[in-house]
């Protein structure tokens, strides 16, 4: 795909439902009891995977079209062969017809979670607990991220679990077993490390308790409790407690702030730029990108504030001039995912921006570090990797190259917002890995370009 610099952006859009939310309504809703209705499900291919795992243990799950919405974005009907035809649909609602916490059934084959490291791990926390055996594996960037985060604690509680090729990685096989409540002081701050710790707890005798060196997001406490579940926090602290049953709800997935992060950027670093982003979820775990934006100068105003469950609000951008900060500690796991978009910020600012305790980015669908760094450094940018994160010397004019997104859908995104910048052409290798994550991404981003 070429990109090219443009003069302004205008307009309004609506970003597609969180991808974090809409895993878990599957799954939380497939262990629940009745049927769970989600509206605003993301149906990219991540989530999609979460879909194929539950109906493959047992659970019918209804993709119900919206039939008076169309299909304007051509390039979803070439989607890539990892997406089904579902996908290709607009969604009016999505019902999970739940079998609660003892309904699930043993797969007849392998569970896939495709590219999807939030299908991975937290469904091994459920798994854990279930009266039969799974292998669980993924694709090839599945096979090479670390499981012996979710492993160890999960094995403490009691559970069966290994890697079929002895490195920490997938494939996994996992023997249901008895589990037992446990304290776990988690060396890494991941939601993904804490949910499935929290699922497995439902399950287990005694109280489950997960304690973070920084509190990660928290939509599982949140539409735990929503189902039922006693869930609790005390500072960096997850309790649950074990539960008789869950019991379905409605869910309306807020648009996701991770999807938003890239018309927020590209809206202060174009020039004659103005973007309303509508109805995105601004999770206080989540909203390190609009706290940063913020303090690199960026006018960010959050509009129709709505604090009702998950915290919403619509984001009007504008153009803006942006110098460089310093990008550390706590806020980090807020952020950790918008980290390649505001790499592009940064070079787009003036100053030094130096990001630290990033150290999670190496372990992504791509080495994020070393991937920003040689598709920045093509484009002209002074930007240099450390061991856990960068050192990005804004001010520099960028030019087009060619980008290799590595199949890393953020990556991706991250460089089409660069190439708005930039002089000349570029082109992205592997476009279609946005589809992961927000299948009309390029429709969505041209509209605002033609004003």
């Amino acid at each position: 795909m070429s990109l090219s610099n443009v003069k302004g952006l205008r307009g309004e859009v609506t970003i597609p439902g969180d991808k974090s939310i809409s895993h878990r309504a599957v799954m939380f809703g497939s262990i629940a009891n009745g049927t769970t209705e989600v509206t605003n499900f993301l149906q990219g291919a991540d989530c999609l995977s979460t879909i194929d795992c539950f109906r493959r243990l047992g659970i019918e799950i209804e993709i119900i079209p919206d039939t008076n919405a169309a299909v304007k974005n051509e390039s979803l009907k070439e989607a890539s062969s990892k997406q089904t035809t579902e996908s290709r649909k607009p969604a009016e609602k999505i019902l999970i017809h739940g079998k609660g916490l003892h309904g699930l059934k043993a797969p007849s084959s392998i569970l896939n979670a495709g590219n999807s490291g939030t299908t991975t791990r937290l469904i091994s926390g459920i798994l854990a607990a279930q009266p039969f055996e799974t292998t669980l594996t993924g694709d090839a960037s599945i096979q090479k991220r670390p499981m012996k985060r979710i492993m160890e604690p999960l094995s403490m509680m009691g559970a069966d679990i290994k890697s079929l090729n002895g490195n920490g990685c997938a494939p996994l096989e996992i023997k249901g077993r008895p589990l037992k409540g446990i304290d776990y002081f988690s060396k890494v701050a991941s939601a993904q490390v804490k949910s499935a710790i929290l699922l497995a707890g439902l399950y287990a005798e005694g109280e489950t308790r997960v304690t973070e060196p920084v509190i990660s997001r928290n939509h599982s406490e949140i539409m735990l409790r929503y189902f039922g579940a006693d869930v609790h926090t005390e500072g960096k602290t997850a309790i649950i407690k074990p539960a008789a049953d869950l019991y379905a709800q409605s869910i309306n997935v807020p648009g996701d702030i991770s999807s938003a992060a890239y018309f927020i950027a590209a809206g202060l670093i174009v020039p004659n730029s103005e973007i309303l982003i509508k109805n995105v979820g601004v999770n206080p775990t989540r909203d390190g990108i609009i706290k940063t934006a913020i303090a690199m100068g960026g006018d960010i105003t959050l509009l129709n504030q709505n604090f009702d469950g998950e915290p919403t609000a619509d984001i009007l951008v504008r153009s803006s001039s942006l110098h460089g900060i310093t990008i550390e500690g706590d806020i980090i796991p807020t952020l950790i995912d918008e980290l390649p978009v505001i790499n592009i910020m940064a070079a787009a600012a003036s100053g030094t921006t130096v990001i630290k305790d990033a150290a999670e980015l190496k372990v992504k669908e791509s080495d994020r570090i070393a991937v920003m760094v040689e598709n920045l450094s093509k484009m002209g940018a002074d930007i240099m990797g450390t061991d856990d994160g960068m050192i990005i010397k804004g001010g520099k004019s960028l030019h087009g190259a060619i980008i290799d997104s590595y199949e890393d859908h953020r990556i991706a995104m991250s460089f089409a917002v660069a190439s708005l910048i930039a002089d000349g052409e570029t082109t992205i290798n592997g476009r279609d890995c946005v589809n992961i994550s927000y299948p009309s991404f390029y429709e969505d981003l041209d509209r605002l370009c033609s004003f």
